[in-house]
């Protein structure tokens, strides 16, 4: 097993829980290689912010691209080489804010890919500004007398959406993000963990998540139940919300792609054209 850091140095603050997540990623990249998985079919896809510096740490191959478009880099990726497992980070901002469109679909699709959502509640990259998951109060660069609006519940968003596996975690509990990620990534379909993740220059929620943070007892019998505790105002549930089996974008594109012989897909090109 090779070392998965790379000589790059390290700019994340101390004590950010970007530096929990990576360990758990590595963590979870080491079991898969354990269970089989070549090193080289293991990919990722980062956006724009503080997660994205994951590319420039964590040493496996990928693409580190524009603002917003993690998950839509990452289909591209899956759809070309269905073997791939993709991994994607993204920021409450990058996959809540700018790419939320790009998250919705991949999920509505159920795409075959993992993304990790790094949810610290601010834009850290640029000073602090308040994000879509920032809640309502929040002071931050852009809202000094405190943010007027209410945050996405992003599970409850993102289970609507259709993603078949949804879970919670906290960057300080490392053991149970990194399996929390080994299963997401060998589910078939699009996974979605948002990641607790205090930042500690803008919006350090350490002690709040230490002392609220729960692990959920089962994983809860139907989506309404799922959403009313992932809403829970008195404690925060960590663990798996939803996983389900349904059928899978990427296989179903190769699938239908197999069916059309070379001939049909010129004819149905040229039935096309205007």
């Amino acid at each position: 097993m090779r070392n998965l850091t790379t000589n790059k140095e390290n700019t994340w603050c101390p004590g950010c829980g970007n530096f929990g997540i990576f360990a758990a990623v590595k963590r979870s990249i080491e079991s898969l290689v354990e269970q089989g998985e070549p090193m080289e079919n293991i990919v990722m896809s980062c956006g724009i912010g503080c997660h994205g510096k994951m590319f420039d740490y964590l040493d496996i191959s990928g693409i580190f691209g524009l603002h917003g478009r993690a998950a839509s880099s990452a289909s591209g990726i899956k759809i070309a080489n269905p073997n791939l497992k993709v991994i994607v980070f993204g920021g409450d901002g990058d996959s809540m804010g700018e790419g939320l469109e790009h998250t919705l679909f991949a999920a509505k699709r159920n795409i075959d890919i993992t993304l990790i959502l790094h949810n610290n509640g601010t834009y850290g990259l640029t000073t602090g500004q308040a994000s879509p998951l920032s809640e309502t109060g929040y002071r931050g660069l852009s809202t000094p007398q405190g943010n007027l609006e209410a945050p996405f519940h992003s599970l409850g968003l993102i289970m609507e959406a259709g993603a078949s596996f949804v879970a919670r975690a906290y960057s300080a509990r490392i053991p149970q993000l990194s399996e929390l990620i080994t299963q997401a990534v060998l589910h078939k379909g699009f996974s979605f963990i948002e990641v607790l993740q205090p930042c500690v220059s803008y919006n350090n929620t350490y002690d709040l998540y230490n002392s609220k943070t729960k692990n959920l007892d089962a994983m809860p019998a139907s989506d309404e139940e799922a959403i009313k505790l992932a809403k829970d105002e008195e404690d925060i549930y960590l663990g798996i919300f939803r996983q389900q089996q349904r059928p899978v974008f990427d296989i179903e594109v190769q699938s239908k792609a197999k069916a059309m012989d070379r001939q049909e897909r010129f004819a149905y090109l040229e039935s096309r054209q205007f």
